[in-house]
């Protein structure tokens, strides 16, 4: 059995203390953590009042892409097309000529309906020259119907003396019976030149109905054939298709050669410097926009370096959605809410598209300042009356027509010269001759308007013809009752 040691411990050496060190990390990062605290404190700060003054009072797209009008050139006559004076991508200006069609049809239909003018002329001009013949005719009548009627009085005298004359036989029977039947067919005469009287009278009357309270020149008849020679004349210019606005040329179909039909769409014109952007904000977006609110545009094509001032003009009438050719169906199957998005037109700055084209269909960047919100809101805005488009191009002056029309009732009228008459050539073979036609057509009107000044020769005889014919009527030979 052990025992346990009893012997005294040893004393432990003592350890030495060791010296305190100063706490100069901390201090060291402390000024970096509030520096970088204060720098994001303060940049916080700034975008937060950045955000406040400005930033909020943005709303931007990217779904936004450039327009612009699409005029389609649709020939007013049908025919066969012998030109196509301008290709895709180029510029024209308006009136520019750029299809033609084959005018031998439309320059006979011209010849027609210049000869029935002239042919309506001359038969009003009849109408006219009648007037005084039937005058002359219902004079003759009467004179007639005065002459039997003096007859007819000889007649009854000669049966009234005759007859208490026949009892005591100084008179024969005989000669009574004679007597009796003269005065019989005075009666009938009479009748007969009264009745030829009344004929010619209502004659007269129905001829003055078709000329009275007009001129030759304003007849209906005449005014009805001049309405086609202008018509015909517009079917001749109308063969020349001119571009009916200044832009470029895109989807040409029209070919030489090819027969077209009046309304068919030949090719289309483009005109860039009237292209606007359509901006499809969300629906979210719209309630702070007005009109007339600025709009900052971007365009891919030139990217950030170029920028375009707009203003909102307008706001589309539905989502894209409610007019897509196949629009949802929500009344049926499970439905998923989808933000909608309504199309807003922005203009451009005329000035700015000129420095920098767009191109229809071209990716844009729309951002809408919409801090100065005094303006009407976008769908309570009245109907714009400004006219959209329009043009002069297409409409030839009808001034060529209406001088056309004037010599040819100058010439059937008895008006003015020969020389004058081939004034204006019919049917130019192109714009150039056509336009020194017009020249030598002025002119020709000219004269034919200081001749028609002084009656002719023709008109001032009717008159004394019309006399001439009562006297030799009046000197016929009539049979005398005894």
């Amino acid at each position: 059995m052990s025992t346990p040691n009893t012997s005294p411990a040893q004393p432990t050496p003592a350890t030495p203390a060791t010296p305190a060190t100063p706490a100069t990390a901390p201090s060291r990062r402390r000024p970096a953590l509030l520096a970088v605290t204060a720098l994001t404190l303060l940049a916080g700060a700034a975008y937060g009042a950045h955000w406040w003054l400005h930033l909020r009072h943005l709303e931007s797209t990217d779904n936004a892409y450039v327009q612009a009008p699409i005029v389609q050139l649709t020939p007013q006559v049908g025919g066969t097309v012998v030109a196509v004076l301008a290709d895709d991508t180029d510029t024209v200006q308006a009136g520019q000529p750029l299809v033609r069609l084959d005018p031998t049809d439309a320059r006979l239909a011209l010849e027609r309906a210049e000869a029935q003018l002239g042919q309506t002329v001359r038969e009003v001009r009849t109408l006219y020259a009648n007037d005084a013949g039937l005058a002359s005719t219902v004079r003759l009548r009467e004179a007639e119907v005065a002459r039997v009627r003096a007859e007819l009085d000889r007649a009854q005298a000669d049966v009234a003396r005759r007859r208490p004359l026949v009892a005591s036989g100084a008179v024969g029977g005989e000669e009574m019976k004679h007597a009796e039947a003269a005065l019989a067919a005075a009666r009938g005469t009479l009748a007969s030149a009264e009745s030829a009287l009344a004929a010619a009278r209502d004659q007269a009357v129905g001829n003055r109905a078709l000329t009275d309270g007009t001129r030759v020149e304003r007849h209906p008849n005449v005014e009805r054939a001049a309405a086609a020679v202008r018509e015909a004349w517009l079917a001749v210019q109308r063969t020349e298709l001119p571009a009916p606005v200044a832009g470029q040329v895109v989807r040409r179909s029209v070919q030489v050669g090819q027969r077209v039909a009046a309304g068919a769409p030949l090719l289309s014109l483009v005109p860039l410097d009237q292209a606007w952007v359509e901006a499809n904000f969300k629906e979210v977006q719209l309630r702070r926009m007005r009109i007339g609110q600025p709009v900052t545009l971007t365009a891919d094509l030139y990217g950030e370096k170029v920028r375009y001032d707009g203003r909102i003009v307008g706001l589309g009438a539905g989502t894209g959605a409610a007019f897509s050719l196949l629009p949802a169906q929500n009344a049926t199957g499970n439905w998923i809410k989808v933000v909608q998005r309504v199309p807003v037109r922005v203009a451009i700055d005329g000035r700015q598209l000129a420095a920098h084209p767009l191109r229809v269909g071209l990716s844009m960047e729309a951002t809408v300042d919409v801090a100065d919100a005094d303006g009407a809101p976008l769908a309570a805005v009245a109907p714009n009356q400004r006219t959209t488009g329009s043009t002069q191009a297409v409409t030839p002056p009808t001034a060529e027509a209406d001088r056309l029309v004037a010599r040819i009732i100058a010439e059937n009228g008895g008006r003015t010269s020969a020389g004058a008459a081939g004034a204006v050539a019919r049917g130019a073979a192109d714009p150039a001759e056509r336009r020194s036609k017009v020249q030598a057509a002025r002119a020709a009107g000219a004269a034919g308007t200081a001749s028609a000044a002084t009656p002719s020769p023709s008109a001032a005889q009717a008159p004394a013809d019309a006399a001439e014919a009562t006297r030799v009527a009046a000197s016929r030979p009539t049979a005398t009752l005894r």
